[in-house]
């Protein structure tokens, strides 16, 4: 009856709200209340009960619920800031929520560099510096690009000189005092770098993530310290492509293993990677307790059985043009030494691991090996071996960002 009474009655479910929400605050507040509040309070809500027992009248139960809030005003003891709690714990929970489900469920994951290319993009900076007749988009076409992933960095000088070294000058990179301060953070975001040119400071505002190397590295922003500027000359002119954004699914794993040719990211933790603290993105190729051979034919043998385009998700690594050489940032299959020592415009020593095609791997353990997709130019299990399975994260499985044509759901 009461549950019919509560499905048909606003007015009785808003009382039992309250009713809750004075018993609940009786609860936390009993060991600090003094004995005449708390026998004050439950003979308040005992009143209340017995009301909403007796009475189907909405104005009756209104005036009940009136005289329960005006009893718990007089005798719970208030929060200080009570705004503040309550926005703080609104966060609390969102932060919690967040963190549940990026640890259990998905997790983003930007591309930093290009060894996944044509498949995922890392990112890409180009130096226009030199070329005086591009000029950089702007309104709707600037608009356009930016949805696409790509953004430009642009500072002309504002007075003639040259460039001053960063302050303090203790600011090494590689050896080398560098010309463009070190970038200003707020958690993962960059806010500003600076430089000093001919006694001006100028300020880089929300300088692009450039991966793995930041803006005043290897000379990517072309700065010249022997270079006299003069007012109105460009300084810094790059065209930035970012890398893509996706979601890597945490969930799958935990319900089976991984499976080849899946592109998974992983802990580069306890492998013979040279960083110990990143996390690399992948394709799963080798699975444990396999032999693994590469051929002159830059296709892959796995227990005497060759890979080729039939291969599920290996269509496109795969399905390259046998006639053409090997190219960087296309799909050429899988290069080794052999291979590697027919083209000079190759990295050297690019498959330490698989020198030949007579070289046979065997993945023994509970371990991986994984291959970039842009084999030319990928530091993977040719270099540097196997990797843990535990060490695995999850699998890619959404690009968010840019609003390319690789956006949306992956299975590839």
């Amino acid at each position: 009856m009461m549950f019919f009474r509560w499905l048909t009655s606003a007015t009785l479910r808003h009382a039992l709200t309250l009713r809750k929400h004075v018993w609940r605050l009786l609860s936390a507040q009993r060991d600090v209340l003094t004995p005449q509040a708390v026998t004050a309070l439950e003979r308040g809500l005992q009143e209340f009960d017995d009301v909403v027992a007796s009475s189907r009248d909405a104005k009756t139960l209104t005036a009940a619920m009136q005289q329960l809030d005006e009893v718990a005003n007089k005798w719970i003891k208030p929060y200080p800031n009570a705004s503040w709690r309550e926005n703080i714990e609104v966060i609390l929970v969102a932060v919690g929520v967040a963190m549940a489900i990026r640890t259990f469920f998905v997790q983003p994951f930007k591309i930093p560099t290009g060894s996944m290319q044509p498949t995922l993009f890392g990112v890409t900076c180009d130096n226009l510096i030199q070329d005086t007749s591009f000029k950089i988009p702007t309104g709707l076409d600037r608009v356009k690009e930016w949805f696409a992933g790509v953004s430009y960095i642009h500072v002309v000088a504002k007075t003639d000189g040259q460039l001053s070294p960063t302050t303090p000058l203790t600011y090494f990179r590689n050896g080398q005092v560098q010309l463009i301060e070190p970038p200003v953070k707020f958690l993962i975001f960059n806010i500003c770098q600076s430089f000093t040119l001919g006694g001006v400071r100028q300020t880089i505002w929300f300088p692009a993530d450039l991966g793995e190397a930041p803006l005043e590295w290897g000379n990517r922003a072309g700065l010249d310290p022997e270079h006299v500027y003069h007012k109105g000359e460009d300084v810094i002119k790059l065209r930035l492509a970012t890398g893509d954004h996706l979601f890597v699914d945490r969930l799958t794993y935990n319900f089976r293993r991984p499976q080849r040719g899946e592109i998974i990211v992983f802990a580069t933790a306890g492998t013979k990677i040279e960083k110990q603290d990143e996390f690399y993105i992948k394709r799963l190729t080798v699975l444990p307790n396999e032999r693994v051979q590469i051929g002159n034919d830059r296709h892959m043998i796995i227990n005497g059985q060759r890979l080729d385009k039939t291969t599920p998700h290996f269509e496109n690594v795969y399905g390259f043009d046998p006639s053409q050489p090997p190219r960087e940032n296309h799909f050429s299959g899988h290069v080794n030494g052999v291979v590697d020592a027919q083209y000079p415009y190759l990295y050297p020593n690019l498959a330490p691991l698989f020198p030949d095609p007579e070289t046979v791997f065997t993945n023994t353990g509970d371990n991986y090996m994984v291959f970039g997709d842009n084999t030319c130019n990928s530091s993977d299990s040719r270099v540097w071996g196997t990797l843990p399975a535990s060490n695995v994260i999850g699998k890619s499985f959404f690009v968010y960002w840019p609003f390319t044509s690789r956006f949306g759901w992956w299975n590839r």
